[in-house]
């Protein structure tokens, strides 16, 4: 089974800091849904108050329709992975994960049972009576998931687990997180500071900063549409032009910036100033320029990224601008000092305002 969690202009103040700010937001039942951000953004501090382990100051916070205030961390019906896993070394793998159940009262040839199927379930089997140290990362990663769903939870909270684990290893281990979560259906909350991460198991995705969600989405939504331009700059790589509104109109409008006129997605910009941003893979290089939103520019920098390229220019007034060319042998790829044209589709560029912040 899972559960829902519903979190009801819930706030959270550590003396006079409030690290979380008025956050709503609703998890489905089976859903995996992950809180992004910077360090020091709230996101492991919600996770903490759907835990237990810390009350909200203001606010309500539902799990399975139940409001769980006052309610204990170990009578809750969730999980808690953290970012170390504690794991117990001097317990072999099976007496690990079926550590929760010992504590239940549940007698040993169950226990054992059930952690043998565990240890299928996360493609371990045979690993039963090995000892922690006898592991790589990412079998400790997996004893640890294994572990948490011994008890049954509705609800598995994973505090940046992938972490520690080289670049390969969490790749990896983000398919595996994916499919174990689709396999027991239990609702996944996942906490992380690494977009690619979030962008790539996710249902859905809140982004943060300073204690509030700026915006949740699907991850296609999240990095295509950003609302603010916090989400856009956190969610993969912008160029950034400051200027000024003019002529708005049909949900888009044109920018005065000093690189020139550029027309673009005009976002709910709440009476405030915005900036024009546009990612660099959606920029292109040529030796003439569009009939719209160009940009003289001098090619600096080529930097090869492996799948892609990244070209590195100035425009006249010295701005740093990049544009980004897929490496598949089709593209060509211009010498360092060439006097090109950037240009833009104004339907993949957007016009929006900075973070929502407390005010």
């Amino acid at each position: 089974m899972s559960a829902g969690i519903d979190l009801e202009n819930v706030c959270c103040d550590f003396g006079t800091f409030r690290a979380v700010d008025n956050a709503n937001v609703s998890i489905r039942p089976g859903e995996f849904f992950s809180f992004l951000g910077p360090s020091g953004c709230g996101k492991t501090t919600i996770l903490r108050m759907v835990s237990g382990f810390i009350e909200p100051t203001e606010g309500t916070i539902r799990i399975g329709g139940k409001d769980v205030k006052g309610t204990r961390p170990n009578q809750r019906p969730t999980a808690l992975i953290f970012q170390n896993l504690a794991l117990f070394p001097l317990m072999p793998i099976w007496e690990n994960i079926s550590f929760g159940l010992e504590v239940r009262g549940v007698d040993k040839a169950t226990r054992r049972k059930k952690a043998e199927e565990l240890l299928k379930l996360v493609d371990l089997p045979g690993a039963a009576d090995k000892m922690v140290s006898q592991l790589s990362g990412g079998q400790k990663q997996r004893v640890a998931i294994a572990r948490a769903l011994a008890v049954e939870p509705q609800v598995m909270l994973l505090d940046e687990p992938l972490s520690a684990l080289d670049l390969k290893l969490r790749q990896h281990m983000r398919a595996e997180l994916r499919a174990i979560q689709q396999r027991t259906g239990v609702t996944f909350i996942y906490i992380t500071h690494d977009q690619g991460e979030a962008l790539a198991m996710s249902d859905r995705v809140g982004v943060m900063s300073q204690g509030r969600i700026q915006q949740i989405a699907d991850p296609r939504e999240i990095y295509n549409n950003p609302v603010n331009g916090f989400v856009a700059g956190f969610v993969g790589e912008n160029n950034i032009f400051e200027g000024q509104v003019q002529q708005a109109a049909g949900g888009m409008a044109s920018f005065v910036t000093p690189h020139g006129t550029f027309r673009a997605r005009l976002g709910d910009l709440g009476g405030k100033a915005g900036k024009l941003y546009v990612r660099p893979e959606h920029t292109v290089l040529s030796s003439t320029p569009a009939t719209e939103n160009s940009v003289p520019v001098t090619i600096g920098d080529i930097s090869f990224e492996g799948s892609f390229i990244a070209i590195h220019a100035t425009t006249e007034t010295g701005a740093a601008l990049t544009s980004e060319i897929r490496n598949d042998g089709s593209a060509t790829v211009p010498e360092r000092g060439a006097r090109m044209f950037m240009s833009f589709d104004p339907a993949r560029a957007a016009i929006l305002p900075d973070a929502n912040v407390r005010g």
